[in-house]
């Protein structure tokens, strides 16, 4: 699997889309109907200057992000109405890829920002991670880094979501049953806050394997 492989599937995967029916294809098959220019001209102009735009442009970060998200997010609404379950898994792999990279983004996004071409590179790997290629970037820091972690924790996790939602459960029910009581003294903003954290945590609990097990 060489170089000229990697550039073919991709040249593929193009021209399978430019050759579907949907939003983006419509917009240019009008555009090319207005210029007499071919629609894979326009796509690879177009494609240019996003990538020009990422480097110099303003507002490269919201570029980057709609790249990141709404091809994936296309293809994924895609895979739940078909039939084959091989492409949900594809798609659910980049979205737990793609949602712990935000989550590192997030806490070194100061730092990063700085870097020269940041963005550019941020895009041409979300680009890696959704390749139509089967060593895509997904699928490699999934099974090398994500997986590997989850497994070696996930025993532990449930164990604290377990606790967390039990937990929850009892306040909830302790703040239920004083309100049964009768009128008290008004709620203050701690309770209030407990409140917020209480509800989400019991739902949680409720729709939690375990607790559905147990009934």
């Amino acid at each position: 699997m060489g170089l000229l492989n990697i550039i073919s599937s991709i040249k593929d995967r193009a021209e399978k889309f430019l050759n579907e029916k949907n939003v983006v294809t419509d917009i240019l098959g009008k555009m090319e109907e207005k210029t007499g220019i071919k629609k894979k001209v326009i796509a690879l102009g177009a494609v240019s200057l996003t990538g020009l735009y990422l480097v110099y442009g303003y507002g490269a970060s919201l570029l980057c992000n709609l790249i990141g998200f709404v091809y994936p997010a296309y293809y994924s609404v895609k895979a739940i109405e078909s039939p084959c379950k091989e492409d949900d898994t594809k798609w659910l792999t980049y979205w737990v890829v793609y949602g712990v990279f935000s989550l590192g983004e997030f806490f070194s996004d100061i730092f990063l920002y700085w870097f020269p071409f940041y963005y550019a590179f941020k895009c041409l790997f979300l680009l890696w991670c959704m390749a139509p290629m089967s060593w895509n970037g997904s699928q490699i820091i999934y099974n090398k880094v994500v997986r590997p972690v989850f497994l070696r924790h996930e025993a532990t996790v449930d164990n604290m979501v377990s606790d967390l939602g039990g937990k929850a459960m009892s306040a909830a029910e302790n703040l239920t049953r004083e309100g049964k009581t009768g009128p008290g003294p008004p709620l203050g903003p701690f309770t209030e806050d407990l409140n917020m954290y209480v509800l989400p945590l019991s739902l949680f609990s409720l729709l939690s394997p375990d607790h559905s097990g147990e009934e």
